[in-house]
């Protein structure tokens, strides 16, 4: 009976120490970035962001508005397939969008203090 008692304090404990950690880390601004595309994504992110010429135009052209790339930027799947990854000085990436956005793809350039949008395929 007292190995049921200590189980059940235990439960009781694990449940109240749930909670007090779900309230805090809901009022705070938490991300967990612990798989490849998650650490790639938020360091493209953080960076000075930067349109290459070709860009700016497809932009313009087509009428797409930059909130779409922050969104793929924060959802995207990065394909290391497709990506330079290890390349010096700068990475390059190619990301394409999830949902809504799957038919836009970005070629991104990470250098030490900015991003920059070099490509943008639309299928």
């Amino acid at each position: 009976m007292q190995l049921l008692k200590r189980f059940g304090y235990y439960l009781i404990g694990l449940a109240l120490g749930s909670v007090a950690v779900l309230f805090f880390w809901k009022n705070k601004n938490v991300s967990f970035d612990y798989g490849m595309d998650a650490r790639t994504l938020k360091s493209i992110r953080i960076k000075k962001r930067l349109f290459s010429n070709d860009v700016k135009r497809i932009l313009a052209t087509k009428k797409i508005d930059t909130s779409y790339i922050s969104q793929i930027l924060k959802n995207g799947d990065v394909d290391f397939g497709k990506s330079k990854a290890r390349q010096k000085p700068c990475a390059e990436y190619y990301i394409t969008g999830k949902d809504s956005l799957k038919n836009m793809s970005l070629y991104v350039t990470r250098c030490d203090s900015t991003s920059t949008i070099d490509k943008i395929f639309i299928n």
